[in-house]
């Protein structure tokens, strides 16, 4: 690790001004901030993040509300994921976004982390982890995409292009763009809202561009809005391994069902995806009709009609379809107690 200053500021708005102008958020930046600093220690220590600033938002008293009300619940972006995870009225009224976060990663990381932290963590791809691999457009821009022709068995199908396929690795995120939640921002041109679905950006040729955060620009708040599908939810994710590792595939499904017909349905995508990824297309083929498994395969056909491969990556698009139908049905079978 390399050494680099430290500041403390006693508000969010002093800790926006003190990054300002540096190009806090993307690869290049000389200041970054500091939150549960689950992902961006590691990625110092791998010498891949090389600040020479870092921020501490521990001292500057951001929110780590847990408040459901009628119209919405609002999280904190500094509330940890222990927290929210084992909250009763978020486990009861929005249990994906309970079940995503229970999911991910382990005991002392979850006590760790924070929901903005989270959000923004940095791709898993090894080869923009190892700086010894002298092509990652996100670490190294222009330098070109090592994983495109390389071992690439868990990365990206949907939302690539030739510039970049890592995959984007968190679970919470995924319930976030489902079920439509919105950001709050705090940046020093003042506050702002965003929706949760615009803050992070396609490749688009320049994938150390990660989000469509401003200079300068905190997380304060996620805002998921109150539906008759969020207490009918469920979030299914399938790894390698059973615990304290990554998704090579995962839905979040939102449902409101009358009978077996599908009023309204929510569906997010992950382990599959550059960035969080709302399966559209999936939720306009179930929207009136019965919810099935022959209905929830086409549905999940046409989530992955869009997916690209590359070889080792080739059999993501059959996982990612069978993930998605046991996420329906089983969101479709939970009791009325239940919902």
């Amino acid at each position: 690790m390399r050494p680099f200053g430290l500041d403390r500021p006693i508000s969010l708005a002093q800790a926006a001004s003190l990054a300002y102008g540096t190009g806090q958020g993307q690869t290049d930046s000389a200041a970054q901030y500091l939150a549960g600093g689950t992902t961006l220690v590691d990625l110092m220590k791998l010498d891949v993040l090389r600040p020479r600033r870092l921020v501490d938002l521990n001292t500057a008293g951001g929110s780590q509300i847990i408040e459901l009300g009628d119209a919405e619940l609002r999280l904190g972006a500094f509330a940890k994921m222990s927290a929210v995870a084992k909250h009763p009225g978020v486990i009861a009224h929005y249990p994906v976004i309970a079940q995503s976060l229970q999911l991910a990663a382990s005991a002392q990381l979850r006590n760790m982390a924070t929901l903005g932290g989270n959000v923004l963590q940095r791709t898993r791809c090894p080869y923009y982890r190892d700086p010894s691999w002298t092509a990652c457009n996100k670490r190294d821009p222009g330098s070109g995409c090592t994983a495109l022709s390389a071992y690439n068995r868990n990365h990206a199908v949907l939302g690539v292009d030739d510039s970049c396929i890592a995959q984007y690795p968190g679970d919470f995120a995924v319930a976030l763009v489902a079920l439509e939640a919105q950001v709050d921002l705090l940046g020093p041109r003042g506050p702002r809202k965003i929706a949760f679905a615009s803050l992070h950006r396609a490749p688009a040729g320049t994938p150390h561009i990660e989000t469509t955060l401003r200079e300068g620009e905190i997380i304060t708040a996620f805002r998921i809005p109150a539906a008759p599908w969020t207490k009918r939810s469920r979030y299914v994710k399938v790894r390698d391994r059973a615990s304290y590792e990554f998704a090579i595939a995962s839905a979040a499904v939102a449902l409101q069902l009358e009978g077996d017909r599908v009023r309204q349905v929510r569906i997010g995508l992950g382990g599959i995806a550059y960035r969080p990824w709302r399966a559209v297309e999936a939720e306009t083929l179930l929207t009136g009709q019965s919810l099935n498994e022959a209905s929830a395969d086409a549905a999940a056909t046409a989530a992955l009609r869009a997916a690209e491969t590359h070889g080792f990556n080739d059999y993501k698009p059959e996982l990612a379809k069978r993930t998605l139908v046991r996420a329906l049905l089983e969101t479709k079978s939970l009791s009325a107690s239940q919902t």
